[in-house]
């Protein structure tokens, strides 16, 4: 048979179409962001072309505040992102994994509501949850709450807790109630079960969504500029939003690049813990396997 008749009858086992599909997307998505990283580095200020490698846009001439590090609003934006990105994360995770764990144990038609309004926020697209933040801050909560900091936060945790939840109740799925029984058997309060036994099957999860919390709400745009209150309240993400329509000099593509590295980073770290918690289950699914084989 030829090789054509041979891939007719089985496309699958050598999916070369699929493969060059994939590397034909990837490249389409990365090539961009490459091109902007590697214009952070031109010593001239043109964005297309080449004028050589310098870090003037790095850490340039302080006088003339044109670089990542001398640049008093790149500064205060990055300082915005990241602290909008780390106090959601420290606010959505907890309580996200609490939400799983009370939906989890919760019987009876209540769960299914409480489910219905948490996957809500996750669902409705994310300018249509901006702007009714933006309207509820403004025509609601005008007298005790401002829009800023505060508003960018609650409309973040808002939108992010839905991935903590969706993440953590998948473990809790994947680990089921014997744990928690063997351990109140053994004289442990449901308390002391959650506690020493639950959370530490739950961290894998647990580190997986802050991960994914952090990344994000350290690029999220929508939500952030709308709740904004001017300049000191807007993040990373708003600022190169705002430079792009202009003529920006290539420090705003440094700017960019350090949010692609702490988002890399953040996924990196991460993977890396997610790892080393599940490295015994990893095991013993291997060591299940062999037996099975044998």
């Amino acid at each position: 048979m030829s090789r054509l008749g041979r891939w007719w009858r089985d496309p699958w086992r050598k999916p070369y179409a699929l493969a060059t599909v994939m590397w034909i997307y990837l490249a389409w998505s990365i090539l961009p962001v490459l091109i902007a990283i590697g214009f952070s580095f031109n010593a001239g200020r043109s964005r297309s072309a080449w004028q050589g490698f310098s870090f003037r846009w790095w850490v340039g001439d302080p006088g003339a505040q044109e670089s990542l590090l001398y640049d008093p609003a790149l500064r205060q934006a990055i300082f915005q992102s990241l602290r909008l990105a780390i106090i959601t994360t420290f606010i959505a995770v907890p309580l996200g994994t609490l939400f799983a764990i009370g939906i989890d144990r919760w019987h009876g038609r209540g769960p299914g509501l409480a489910n219905f309004m948490m996957l809500f926020s996750f669902v409705v697209p994310e300018i249509i949850l901006g702007v009714a933040l933006f309207l509820f801050f403004i025509f609601t909560l005008k007298s005790i709450l401002h829009l800023g900091t505060v508003a960018q936060i609650l409309g973040l945790v808002t939108f992010q807790i839905s991935y903590a939840v969706i993440i953590v109740r998948a473990r809790l799925l994947s680990i089921g109630p014997e744990y928690e029984e063997a351990a109140m058997d053994l004289g442990g309060s449901p308390t002391q079960a959650v506690r020493r036994v639950l959370l530490p099957l739950l961290y894998p999860a647990i580190f997986a969504s802050a991960a994914l919390v952090f990344a994000d709400s350290l690029d999220d745009f929508v939500i952030v500029r709308y709740l904004s209150s001017g300049a000191s309240s807007e993040p990373l993400s708003v600022k190169i939003y705002d430079a792009a329509r202009a003529a920006p000099p290539p420090s705003v593509n440094a700017a960019a690049t350090t949010l692609v590295i702490a988002t890399l980073s953040a996924i990196g770290l991460a993977a890396l813990a997610f790892r080393r918690f599940t490295r015994g289950e990893r095991r013993a699914g291997a060591e299940d396997f062999v037996s099975f084989q044998v």
